[in-house]
């Protein structure tokens, strides 16, 4: 069973290309704590490539940015290509089936709601994020 389930913030801001067959494909990278050390201080974090396609790729470039807190539900996938160099280089990402954005929002009445079903009429709320 190979799946994938990640919470963590976005490193930067995700970026979208477009397949020769037409297909949206985002690709972002997520910071994911550890946890807590044996004396109670933050551990390291873990930095995940995230490749999300169609919808959810379209999406994910709308309405995250660096520093968004997201939920990111697939599968991890390794892969191989070759470098202009002639080296082979090995890769593993997250395929993820479904984004959650779990940052909270504000709309424009200033009611604070979870930002789950993100809408174009709200922004995202500041936060101080170390990223």
């Amino acid at each position: 069973m190979n799946k994938a389930f990640l919470i963590g913030n976005l490193t930067r801001d995700p970026e979208l290309r477009t397949t020769q067959a037409g297909l949206s494909v985002c690709t972002f990278t997520v910071a994911v704590s550890r946890g807590y050390n044996r004396d109670g201080n933050d551990s390291q974090a873990d930095f995940i490539p995230v490749v999300t396609w169609r919808t959810t790729a379209d999406n994910c470039h709308k309405y995250l940015r660096k520093g968004s807190q997201v939920a990111v539900f697939g599968s991890i996938q390794t892969r191989t290509y070759d470098a202009q160099d002639g080296s082979k280089r090995y890769v593993t990402e997250v395929i993820a089936n479904e984004v959650k954005f779990l940052n909270r929002t504000v709309s424009s009445a200033n009611e604070v709601s979870d930002g789950f079903t993100p809408s174009s009429d709200m922004t995202p709320v500041e936060d101080d994020l170390p990223f």
